[in-house]
């Protein structure tokens, strides 16, 4: 049985070598180096080759989306996975697009973690749970196929009206439901059922989502105001 190469790129030591101990007991995966951010990686995956980097998506001294697209540049042929402990659907995206196949969380089981390693180095696409059957998700998978054309499509299939597309910007700006309220002379009450309806058709659970998606990047947000307005 031919082993996965994996090369972990990981600021915190403990659990550098945490991840590193818990792999190692399994058959099917070499760890061929574990690494802090001050180190060489580029050169470093010249040297081992490995199919897989597992990349802590918030390096200190290196920015991690940069690294990516080098490392996609210098060695094509290695799949990427980035870990967070709460990726922001804005960076899913542009770690996406710069080439990573795979996302986990950093308080993922340890099953989680093989599952994903093992997933991504067999070419399938992999994206945290809390995103799973989400309407972004579906965006991010588009962009992961490079289906760039069918996003817009898929978006103008979620009807939306004028006053939700307000709350969502305002939502965005920080405001609270009772705040919305007085802005656009209405009801709490009227607001939390925007809320409501907003989570419900974006197939999203908080209002930290919803600020997100609104504040994700440009050209997620350019497929964002795509989203077809019909009247109240």
């Amino acid at each position: 049985m031919k082993k996965i190469r994996l090369l972990l790129i990981e600021d915190n030591r403990l659990l550098r070598e945490g991840i590193t101990s818990l792999i190692k007991k399994h058959d099917d995966i070499r760890v061929v180096a574990a690494l802090g951010a001050n180190e060489n990686i580029l050169q470093k995956m010249r040297s081992f080759k490995p199919n897989v980097m597992l990349l802590d998506l918030g390096l200190r001294s290196q920015n991690s989306l940069q690294l990516v697209k080098a490392a996609k540049i210098d060695s094509p042929p290695t799949k990427v996975i980035v870990m967070d402990l709460i990726p922001l659907q804005a960076d899913i995206l542009e770690f996406v697009r710069a080439g990573v196949s795979g996302f986990i969380l950093k308080d993922a089981t340890i099953d989680d973690f093989l599952r994903t390693i093992r997933s991504v180095a067999q070419g399938t696409k992999v994206l945290p749970s809390l995103m799973t059957g989400s309407l972004f998700s579906q965006i991010v998978e588009h962009a992961v196929n490079g289906a760039r054309g069918t996003s817009s499509k898929l978006m103008e299939s979620v009807r939306m009206t004028k006053r939700e597309r307000q709350v969502i910007d305002l939502i965005s700006d920080g405001m609270t439901n009772k705040e919305i309220a007085q802005k656009l002379h209405l009801s709490p009450y009227t607001v939390k059922s925007h809320v409501h309806n907003i989570l419900e058709k974006l197939a999203l659970h908080t209002r930290v989502q919803i600020a997100n998606y609104a504040h994700a990047s440009e050209s997620f947000q350019d497929i964002a105001n795509n989203i077809s307005l019909m009247a109240e």
